[in-house]
């Protein structure tokens, strides 16, 4: 049965699913949620589809299941790929997504949307520059962890590489320069290398050039 992800291809959250679910080589297909038309603020789409008005929605025949980090828990229960061998291990990724979910994508995510998908007057400037310093601090963090190593965890690509690059492939500036970090740099590279990888609006439908 063809697992349903509901998503659209600006939710770096939702990219972090829709990646997993492409590089397990699970059997699944993306349902477009019409986020800027207000889709996930209905009525209908809270009660049928998920009560937090979020995406990414995974659906598995009966089986609803909401966020990122718990719909990357089920593919490797489902699959047993893109995790660690030990306990150890395991732990050390979900350390590493836990802090991918507040300290970089969180204000990641927030800062795109203020620099891109507001009206330009309705741009907050200290706001952006606050988390823009923050999002400085916590790129320190993962570049100086990524020096020597290709991956985040191990010798291999897992879900925490997939949590923390949920949002650094996205073209729309909002403080992140490649170039500045290089050890990132390399690691992003790295996951591009990766047999099945597409970037975000190709992997998911939606972009900005859709309501151009």
């Amino acid at each position: 049965m063809t697992i349903r992800l509901y998503c659209f291809g600006e939710s770096g959250n939702a990219y972090k699913a829709a990646l997993a679910l492409e590089l397990s080589g699970l059997d699944w297909a993306p349902v477009h949620v019409d986020f800027f038309g207000g889709e996930t603020r209905t009525a209908a789409y809270k009660r049928d589809v998920n009560a937090m008005g979020e995406v990414p929605v995974m659906v598995d025949g009966d089986y609803h299941l909401t966020q990122s980090g718990a719909i990357q828990d089920y593919i490797v229960d489902l699959t047993g790929k893109l995790t660690a061998d030990t306990a150890e291990g395991r732990r050390e990724v979900l350390r590493w997504v836990l802090w991918d979910n507040h300290k970089l994508s969180s204000p990641a995510g927030m800062c795109r949307f203020l620099m891109n998908f507001l009206p330009e007057a309705k741009r907050p400037a200290e706001v952006i520059a606050f988390t823009q310093a923050r999002l400085h601090s916590a790129y320190g963090v993962l570049n100086a962890h990524l020096d020597a190593r290709d991956w985040i965890v191990g010798d291999s690509v897992t879900m925490a590489d997939l949590s923390c690059c949920g949002y650094l492939f996205y073209p729309e500036p909002f403080g992140f320069d490649r170039a500045d970090w290089p050890n990132i740099d390399r690691w992003l590279g790295n996951i591009t290398s990766l047999p099945g990888w597409k970037h975000p609006y190709d992997l998911m439908p939606g972009s900005p050039a859709d309501r151009a």
